[in-house]
This record gives C-alpha cells, sequence and structure tokens, in this order.
C-alpha cells in the first residue's frame, strides 16, 4: 500500500461517468484541485452501497472543503450510469476493469471467498494532491461509516 508523502504514477487512463455523461480521462486530468478516491468492489452490493451512498449524502461538505470525489470499481461505465441515478450519486464513478489505479497506489492484495484466493483491489480510500502526492489513506474502509472517517481525516489534513 501507497503511504502518505509517496508520489503515485497519474499517468494511466480509464473511463469516467461525470454528470451522466462518459469520458475517457487520464488520471493526472482529474487533479485539478485535490481528490478523494474510495475504492469499492461492485455496484447493487449491500456494503458497497453503503460506502458510496454515504459519500454521495456528504459530498457537498466535500466540495465546500475544495476536494473532487471520485468512487471506482470494476462496473462499466454504462452500469454506473444506472447505478449513480438509482442511487442519486453526484459524484464521479470510475470503471478500472484493470486495476490501473490499484497498480498505481499498491493496494491490490490477497483476497479469499468461498475456499477461493485471488487478488483484487483493497476497500480502501485515498486523499490525493494535484501533483499526485498521497495525502492520507484509510486502508480498510468502514463501510457504515465511510464519510465520516473521511471528513476526519479531511479534517485532520486541513
Amino acid at each position: 500500500m501507497i503511504k502518505t508523502d509517496a508520489k503515485m504514477n497519474t499517468d494511466f487512463t480509464f473511463k469516467v461517468v461525470k454528470e451522466g455523461e462518459e469520458q475517457e480521462v487520464t488520471f493526472s486530468e482529474l487533479l485539478d484541485k485535490p481528490i478523494i478516491v474510495s475504492v469499492y468492489m461492485k455496484n447493487n452490493t449491500s456494503s458497497c452501497d453503503r460506502q458510496t451512498i454515504g459519500l454521495a449524502e456528504h459530498s457537498d461538505w466535500f466540495e465546500r472543503k475544495g476536494y473532487n470525489l471520485l468512487a471506482i470499481s470494476k462496473d462499466g461505465c454504462r452500469a454506473h450510469k444506472n447505478y449513480a441515478k438509482k442511487h442519486g450519486i453526484n459524484y464521479m464513478l470510475a470503471s478500472d476493469p484493470h486495476y490501473k489505479f490499484s497498480e498505481a497506489t499498491d493496494s491490490i492484495v490477497e483476497k479469499k471467498m468461498y475456499g477461493r484466493t485471488f487478488t483484487g483491489p483493497s476497500r480502501s480510500a485515498f486523499v490525493i494532491d494535484t501533483d499526485g502526492t498521497i495525502l492520507g489513506v484509510i486502508e480498510k474502509i468502514d463501510t457504515k461509516a465511510h464519510a465520516e472517517e473521511l471528513k476526519a481525516l479531511v479534517n485532520e489534513l486541513n
């Protein structure tokens, strides 16, 4: 896992849904102001829904503090558009099926499910400055209180 004060590689592309529109962007293009990136596994699963909907409920607070908000999963952009509409998510959702962001933040971990071992992105969150410097990391998200833990981290940084 990348550590605070390290600089991540921001030169990779993926697709995002921003204001209902699909766009292919380089991650560095999203850094017009500091960004909070929340990694989740899949749309329409109970813990992931708590995580993303909780952020949507507090997205105005993060915006007032001067942060962009981005949630990343492996779901495609069509699924993200429907998901955002269904749950009132008003911030960017990224489709990252090849785990480019997780590779850039060294946050791919070994997981076990149904007796099978595999690797995938950790459920984590990152506060990243405009130059790609990691300002803060939450290595294991509390899906029920994700917005609150991010708000505490932002307040700690300011």
